[in-house]
């Protein structure tokens, strides 16, 4: 659990990468909307929900992981699939639904899927958690290696998945790791006008498990704590929940202007303050900082390419793949 300079350098490549990806995904999902918002127009379709300001989370936690842990994430996903390692071109793909994307275009910004790194999402808030509790069961009656962890963000704590699922996973003590992204809003209504208690993980005790809050929104210290919930995991202690206190910096989705956002209540960007930490430590100089953001660009500008050169799939390929084992 040593943060070493080349683990913290790696914090920043990881959230940089991921900033870049939305950055450009934004820019894209203008196109054909503007200057009159026109939904569904454009290069991407849909709805586009942002990670910006989310990113140490992904990328805390994600180093924790090995290759045989699962991950399931919720609809604003793309700060922990660039952490998890999913294929950038592909995913860049999918979002514009072409051929060559993660599931052929046909699963979108908020359904991405990668075996190839068990990463898998959903827009259905706490869809996830069901799925996480599976896998790691099946894990165990496999005795195979693995532990699950699902994103998911604080509204999500109140719906009746969260409860059940936790509830089997502290009955059966599963390798279950729920992480709590408290950006303090779902969609635009406030955490303290729908939520009871002030911090979710302290609703682990109701389920026997452990429950860590981390009151940073930096990876180090998120990092440290996914450490000891993975290695609690590991031992046969059971699940937790780590809550974490994020940022949204950009509105629910795309068009949100978040009015209802007080000025007071604005949130700090994350990527800039942890630069300057590793820069005022000297773990990275101004010159590998500045390397480090001019790759990630190059790299999105790369995947971008890729997406937009893609084809389109053929609408015959419509109900290919509807059952498993079909063939194409």
């Amino acid at each position: 659990m040593e943060l070493t300079p080349e683990l913290r350098k790696g914090f920043f490549r990881t959230m940089t990468l991921s900033r870049a990806f939305d950055d450009a995904m934004i820019a894209l999902y203008w196109e054909g909307k503007l200057p009159i918002f026109q939904f569904g127009a454009g290069p991407l379709p849909g709805e586009l929900h942002c990670s910006n300001g989310a990113e140490p989370v992904g990328a805390g936690v994600c180093a924790a992981l090995g290759p045989d842990d699962m991950i399931t994430a919720d609809h604003r996903p793309h700060h922990v699939a660039v952490a998890r390692g999913v294929d950038l071109d592909r995913m860049a793909a999918e979002l514009l639904g072409k051929k060559a994307g993660l599931s052929q275009g046909k699963g979108g910004h908020m359904h991405i899927y990668d075996p190839a790194v068990n990463f898998a999402s959903s827009g259905i808030i706490a869809e996830g958690m069901g799925p996480a509790a599976g896998m790691a069961l099946a894990r165990r009656l496999q005795k195979r290696p693995g532990v699950a962890v699902a994103f998911i963000g604080e509204g999500a704590a109140n719906q009746g998945a969260f409860h059940e699922v936790l509830n089997m996973v502290g009955l059966w003590k599963l390798p279950v790791i729920t992480v709590v992204q408290d950006n303090e809003w779902g969609v635009s209504t406030a955490k303290s006008e729908s939520t009871a208690i002030e911090r979710n993980a302290d609703r682990a005790v109701a389920y026997g498990i452990a429950g860590e809050w981390v009151g940073t929104n930096d990876p180090d210290d998120i990092y440290l704590a996914a450490a000891r919930a993975v290695a609690r995991a590991r031992a046969g202690e059971g699940g937790t929940i780590l809550e974490v206190k994020t940022a949204r910096l950009a509105g629910h989705f795309m068009g949100d202007q978040q009015a209802y956002i007080p000025e007071q209540m604005k949130q700090v960007d994350p990527i800039p303050v942890y630069r300057e930490k590793l820069l005022r430590e000297g773990v990275l100089t101004p010159e590998e900082a500045d390397a480090i953001e001019a790759e990630a660009k190059a790299r999105m500008a790369k995947a971008m390419a890729f997406a937009k050169e893609a084809p389109y799939p053929d609408p015959s390929e419509a109900f290919h793949h509807v059952f498993a084992g079909e063939a194409a």
